[in-house]
């Protein structure tokens, strides 16, 4: 076996010493029966074993060696994995709330190095920015001219990396519904019992929808100590943007107006405690996202030392023990059958 072999509940190993007391009554049986059907001049008549005599006493080796293997399964063997997650490290409840309203379609990242228009930068940078996660749980609200939850709170990155994958523009009613985005990220924080919360909005244009104004909901997360950092992408102005595709199949733009607020953005995390970044690039996104981290207090979500990624090695045996009981109940009923 592995030298960083670990057992879930080795104290079941002691059973073990049943598998003797077990071979000791299937051997003792054979003989008792093998005494009531044959007189001592049927045996000398029948002369040596036959391989039915002998191969009869493989019945209750297979028995003990499938209840060595049961019990082995039933103490789970388990094998440390290359990863150590410490539940002790301290972690944050964050909610990215993300733009989704056609502005978003811009191409001005892709004119600035970013590879595309905004929106796809901004998947990029969030499923980026999941993964360099470990312990945080992080949540997604998007929003364009109403808000709603995509995610709720997770540890599952896997999960909410294919759920950001999954965005597009123009499935929600168009706008920009700030406030509504807020107060729906709010609720997703508030019975949340991590110590640091916060809310990332993200977004590229200025406050146009929703039911919620965005000064009212910034009062909201201050009275419920959650800060707000606002990151404004795009530079706004006249930005490149698509307008249908050329005999080729390409994309093609015209130049469009797209309004911005920034000191609105900057209101709201001056009244929640949290800071206004703009991003005009991939690259400056993704240091607004990481420079929001940097500034948080973190909170312990779990309590406890380190724990190893374990890895169960007991299918195997339960496999094997399952064979072998089923290998010995084929031989005794069929081949090895006794006959009175």
């Amino acid at each position: 076996m592995p030298s960083d072999l670990l057992w879930h509940d080795g104290r079941l190993l002691w059973l073990l010493l049943l598998v003797p007391l077990v071979g000791v009554v299937g051997f003792s049986e054979q003989r008792r029966r093998a005494a009531l059907r044959f007189s001592a001049t049927h045996l000398l008549a029948l002369g040596p074993k036959g391989w039915r005599a002998r191969a009869a006493g493989l019945l209750p080796l297979l028995s003990m060696a499938a209840l060595a293997l049961a019990i082995i399964a039933l103490a789970r063997p388990q094998t440390s994995g290359a990863r150590t997650r410490d539940l002790s490290v301290e972690g944050i409840d964050i909610i990215i709330a993300l733009d989704l309203s056609t502005s978003m379609e811009a191409g001005d990242f892709r004119s600035l190095g970013g590879g595309g228009n905004r929106i796809s930068v901004a998947k990029e940078t969030l499923t980026d920015f999941i993964s360099s996660r470990v312990n945080d749980r992080i949540g997604l609200v998007v929003f364009a001219g109403a808000a709603y939850t995509q995610a709720p709170l997770t540890l599952d990155y896997g999960v909410l990396k294919e759920v950001v994958k999954q965005l597009r523009t123009r499935v929600i009613e168009d706008g920009t519904a700030i406030g509504d985005a807020i107060a729906v990220s709010l609720n997703r924080l508030r019975d949340s019992d991590a110590k640091s919360k916060v809310v990332v909005l993200i977004t590229d244009g200025d406050n146009n929808a929703g039911r919620i104004s965005p000064l009212d909901a910034a009062a909201m997360a201050k009275s419920l100590h959650i800060p707000i950092f606002t990151i404004l992408v795009g530079k706004g102005g006249r930005v490149p943007f698509p307008d249908g595709t050329d005999l080729f199949g390409n994309p093609t733009y015209r130049e469009m107006d797209i309004a911005i607020n920034p000191e609105l953005l900057k209101a709201i995390s001056a009244e929640t405690g949290g800071t206004y970044y703009r991003a005009t690039d991939r690259e400056s996104l993704q240091t607004g996202l990481r420079s929001v981290l940097d500034k948080l207090d973190k909170s312990k979500l779990l309590e406890g030392g380190a724990m190893a990624n374990m890895r169960e090695e007991y299918p195997p045996f339960l496999f094997a023990a399952f064979l072998l009981a089923a290998l010995e109940l084929l031989l005794r009923f069929t081949l090895l059958r006794v006959f009175p």
